[in-house]
């Protein structure tokens, strides 16, 4: 994560990246996303733990079958 925020994109694309951590580790690399959020990078994540995402309180964007099927905030989503 670090290699990937020295510059600082504008993006940030983060593919399952609480994947297999416990949760407490999971929640603190959210709450680092949310400081790169913070300083104006865009943070993109792909994720099965809706509980961790929807946490966020940011938008979700939902995809099934590989087409975008939602998108709003965490409690609009189901």
């Amino acid at each position: 994560i670090a290699r990937a925020v020295v510059h600082k994109p504008p993006l940030l694309l983060a593919d399952e990246p609480t994947g297999n951590l416990d949760p407490d580790l999971s929640r603190e690399i959210m709450e680092l996303f949310e400081q790169f959020h913070q300083v104006g990078v865009t943070v993109l994540i792909a994720s099965h733990d809706l509980d961790l995402i929807r946490s966020m309180g940011h938008r979700v964007l939902r995809l099934r079958a590989g087409r975008l099927d939602a998108a709003g905030l965490p409690e609009r989503v189901a």
